[in-house]
């Protein structure tokens, strides 16, 4: 097991500065929560950890190493769930989780056990060898999620992953994330519901117009910032307007002509 160290991370787009000098290390067994509001840089993030992205400038490093230098042997050690998940719709989630682990490499048997595991525990045996075009959007999610868990990842980049999952299925997805963690797994939990990181995560990092601008534990934010929760945290560090007052004047104008 490895440290994951994003050094000094700057993406941009068309002249447009997303991410800025973005710097954290992702150790084993710790679970990191990653919170910022709508384009604040997060899922650009996440793709530049996964290697799916390449940096504007900085580098990612896997056990002190740059992931650039092997991509290949990288990506057998990472598990990544995006927020949009991209799957092959003529497929049916049996057979792309099949493709998924013999890409892998995985043994057969292994493979075949595996998915059978992952069905059952996210309940959809019954659609196995139904094509993916025919599912909800939680059963999607909840393929992405086995595919990405299938080949036992040391690293595991989850971003936004309660998606379309029923409540149930988020409560299991909890304990799962935090029994990975228990196993030594390097962890990075991107989510924009904070009641989700407070209870997930031992510390969090903040971005804010693609900056770093917290990065520690949930407890000594709320104490540095004399915050009795996550949200109040989040409300002292990112937001500038005062939403209760931004809701009273949305309603006013929805009222408007009543």
């Amino acid at each position: 097991m490895r440290d994951l160290h994003a050094h000094r991370l700057t993406k941009h787009y068309f002249g447009v500065r997303v991410v800025k000098d973005v710097e954290f290390t992702l150790r084993p067994g710790e679970i990191v929560g990653y919170l910022g509001p709508n384009g604040s840089g997060k899922t650009t993030t996440a793709k530049m950890l996964a290697g799916l992205l390449e940096p504007s400038t900085g580098t990612v490093e896997y056990g002190g190493r740059d992931i650039r230098d092997d991509l290949v042997a990288f990506r057998r050690e990472l598990g990544y769930i995006p927020e949009e998940p991209y799957l092959y719709p003529f497929l049916s989630g049996s057979e792309y989780l099949q493709l998924v682990g013999r890409l892998r490499e995985m043994p057969e048997a292994l493979l075949t056990r595996k998915i059978e595991g992952f069905l059952d525990v996210f309940g959809l045996r019954s659609a196995a060898d139904q094509a993916i075009a025919s599912y909800s959007k939680g059963m999607r999610q909840k393929i992405v999620i086995s595919a990405a868990l299938l080949h036992d990842p040391s690293v595991v980049l989850f971003d936004e992953p309660e998606t379309g999952l029923d409540v149930a299925t988020t409560l299991m997805l909890r304990h799962l994330v935090r029994l990975l963690a228990a196993r030594g797994k390097a962890i990075l939990y991107s989510s924009h519901i904070l009641e989700v990181v407070e209870r997930v995560c031992d510390k969090v990092i903040v971005l804010h117009k693609g900056e770093v601008v917290a990065d520690d534990s949930i407890a000594n934010l709320r104490t540095l910032l004399s915050r009795n929760s996550l949200e109040g945290v989040f409300s002292e560090l990112v937001i500038r307007e005062d939403p209760e007052r931004l809701a009273r004047d949305l309603a006013g104008i929805s009222a408007l002509g009543e």
